[in-house]
């Protein structure tokens, strides 16, 4: 229990900090914040949560106070006091922190002032109450009435303080984000339409009239032309000196980058769009029809005004276990997901004082899962790139500010996904920097402020040429890139022919495609044109080509014909139950399982896989395709050997196919492959059962060994 005087001293600092927060109001325009009292205007955003919490739990003990079990109970009556008194007070606190803050250059607005009021409001309400509530007049009605305005403002005044530090409508966009009205392209204006979204998504949150950071808004075209506190952003015509193009190319980690590291980062396209648009004078009136037909502004920006899908990334590994997850999570390492539903983990590493190499070694457990590892500004030394070397699939590694000098950078080459490294503000050794040529996966190595001359990285990119080397921004004039064709086809499992429906989102692009396996060129290749019917299993491979532009990705799409679904299917030899889907009924369900297997719509097993099925009438078929998976780094292989047995019942069946795949190799590529399996028969078929056995021992090669493989099979496809 709280004793009486140290209850009546908190009564009386309430009374003192309610009358401070009435003098700051009425005076506050008059009063500047001195330098050595910021520090305690930012303490806002740390400790506002406790009086939320407390005041929350102080107005639901509140709203039930005057219930008859709980009106006589003097234990109820002092906790739900103190509680009161404990929130309003540290509300009272935390409000004048936020008066502090709100003094500070970058903070202005409408936002600002419903946030500053209803703020205030929540400790004025609480004050009364927690003063009024022991009076004979107090209520019921009033009690209740005062909880719920309380925890309305508490309410309110949170939701547009996620405005002020994470941008407008940051609470309800995940679930409401009205879509703007497309422009056509014909009325399109290149700033307003294509520029300004840009803006608008990735930058406004910290620029805005409610939260100008660095005294720059980016809201229209006044705004950006003022510039902030460090001067003018742009120099039309002149990207390369221009501030608003250098903070965007430095690298993520860097203070200075824009936007800042945690924020949604700029797209390719959309970095392209602001340099050609600063390159082209800046130009705010500017439609975009009145740029050249082949101006690449132009050309991006058309694509910039459609709908764009999203696009991800598939892996080709299970997803980590939660529970370990959570393990690994702490307040110097987060280890998060970097999409929803997807199985590929980014981990990042904080507080410099507290490392120590374990901490890289306990990651061992989500090794395969991780694809983005940031270490920047922690004492990585070239010692413990051995470690990092273990993250087999490892795509991006920020090793900015770190005491890499470059000798251990062989020991990276063994990742072949390996594609961004990040060495900026490192002490690079000249000589050792030369190993960088054994990582033979990389196409972007960041070397800003390393201490190299420009004649070091100039040799290394001679060396080196398909990897692009970042010493700062720089216009290389380089040809972009050509976003990948696009599959329209809403469905890929039919029973009767379909049309093969490719689109590209840039106009005068040629679509060329193959269906024997092997990668489109930009010649022989098939070329796309609406018509093409597909009436088989068929597996597309699709790039897109354009002249004065670089080749798209290949783009895989397999389309397979079912003409027969049994009316009944069961499991003889089930699968593990970590990968059952949905029971027997995921093999025929036309849903197809995608490129991760852990999604439910898998079914694997280590052990023989058997499927039973019937016919209520007997069926001509003449084709059973499994749809199977090879993912050689987690031990997934195609059967060994695929059984088709058929027959009028159960007690007759007799073996009608009967397949064996090649032994596999180490370098087997990723796929999913229907596998199809023709009958020999010509009679009808009441029952089938079919067996796919799994690889009985792992090659030699394999760092498991001694276990069985997997298979996986997502759909069966009976013709």
């Amino acid at each position: 229990m709280i004793k009486d005087t140290h209850k009546g001293f908190a009564e009386n600092l309430l009374f003192a900090l309610n009358i401070f927060i009435i003098f700051f109001l009425l005076f506050g325009s008059y009063i500047a914040i001195p330098q050595w009292l910021q520090p305690v205007g930012r303490l806002h955003p740390l400790i506002i949560h406790f009086p939320i919490v407390v005041l929350i739990m102080a107005m639901v003990l509140e709203f039930f106070r005057f219930k008859e079990r709980f009106s006589t109970e003097k234990l109820y009556h002092d906790f739900t006091t103190y509680l009161w008194l404990t929130g309003a007070l540290f509300a009272a606190l935390t409000a004048i922190m936020g008066l502090f803050l709100s003094k500070e250059p970058g903070y202005d607005g409408d936002t600002l002032q419903w946030h500053k009021w209803l703020g205030v409001s929540v400790v004025f309400i609480s004050s009364i109450i927690y003063w009024c509530r022991n009076a004979t007049w107090y209520s019921q009605r009033i009690a209740r009435s005062g909880a719920v305005a309380t925890v309305l403002c508490l309410i309110v005044a949170g939701h547009y303080g996620a405005d002020i530090t994470h941008g407008e409508n940051f609470i309800l966009a995940p679930v409401w984000h009205p879509e703007k009205e497309l422009v056509p392209i014909n009325k399109a204006l290149v700033f307003r339409d294509v520029i300004e979204p840009v803006f608008e998504n990735k930058c406004t949150s910290c620029h805005n009239p409610d939260k100008t950071k660095g005294g720059l808004m980016l809201i229209d075209e006044k705004s950006v032309l003022k510039g902030g506190k460090d001067g003018k952003i742009i120099v039309p015509g002149q990207p390369q000196i221009s501030l608003l193009l250098q903070r965007i190319h430095m690298p993520e980690g860097e203070k200075k980058h824009m936007p800042p590291s945690g924020k949604p980062q700029l797209t390719t396209d959309e970095l392209n769009l602001l340099y050609l648009w600063v390159k082209e004078n800046a130009d705010f009136k500017k439609k975009v029809i009145d740029l050249p037909p082949t101006d690449s502004l132009r050309v991006i920006a058309a694509n910039y005004l459609k709908p764009a899908e999203e696009t991800e990334e598939h892996y080709d590994f299970a997803a980590a276990d939660d529970k370990l997850i959570k393990k690994l999570n702490n307040n110097y390492r987060v280890v998060y997901s970097l999409a929803k539903e997807s199985p590929a983990l980014g981990v990042n590493i904080y507080n410099k004082k507290t490392y120590q190499p374990k901490v890289l070694e306990e990651l061992s457990g989500i090794k395969k899962q991780v694809v983005s590892l940031d270490v920047s500004k922690m004492p990585v030394k070239d010692a413990e790139l051995k470690t990092i070397a273990q993250f087999e699939n490892l795509r991006v590694l920020n090793l900015n500010f770190t005491d890499i000098t470059g000798s251990g950078l062989k020991q990276l080459a063994s990742l072949k996904y390996l594609r961004t490294l990040s060495l900026a503000g490192t002490r690079l050794d000249a000589q050792a920097i030369k190993q960088i040529s054994a990582i033979k996966s990389l196409t972007k190595v960041a070397l800003w402020d390393t201490g190299l001359p420009d004649a070091e990285i100039a040799d290394l990119q001679k060396s080196n040429k398909k990897i692009d080397f970042i010493k700062g921004f720089k216009d290389d004039g380089k040809p972009i890139k050509l976003n990948d064709p696009q599959v329209k086809n809403t469905s890929f499992v039919f029973t009767k022919p379909i049309e093969l429906e490719l689109v590209h989102p840039i106009k005068g692009t040629d679509i060329r495609y193959t269906t024997d396996g092997t990668d489109p060129d930009s010649i022989k290749s098939m070329l796309y044109k609406p018509g093409i019917m597909i009436s088989q299993n068929t597996a597309i491979k699709a790039k897109a080509y354009k002249p004065g532009w670089f080749g798209s990705d290949v783009i895989q799409a397999n389309f397979y014909k079912t003409t027969y679904t049994p009316d009944s299917i069961s499991f003889i030899a089930g699968p593990d139950v970590k990968y059952s889907g949905d029971g027997a009924k995921t093999l025929i369900d036309k849903d197809l399982g995608g490129t991760n297997f852990g999604n439910g719509k898998w079914i694997g097993s280590q052990k023989d896989l058997v499927v039973y099925m019937q016919f209520a009438k007997p069926v001509d078929l003449h084709t059973v395709t499994l749809n199977c998976m090879r993912n050689i780094g987690s031990q997934l292989f195609l059967p060994v050997w695929i059984e088709i047995w058929g027959g009028t019942d159960a007690a007759h069946l007799k073996l009608l196919s009967s397949i064996k795949t090649a032994a596999p190799k180490k370098d087997d590529p990723f796929m999913v492959k229907g596998m199809d399996c023709r009958l020999a028969t010509n009679r009808p078929l009441s029952c089938l059962k079919i067996i796919a056995k799994p690889l009985q021992r792992l090659p030699d090669w394999d760092k498991v060994k001694k276990q069985p493989g997997w298979v996986f099979v997502d759909e069966i496809f009976l013709n």
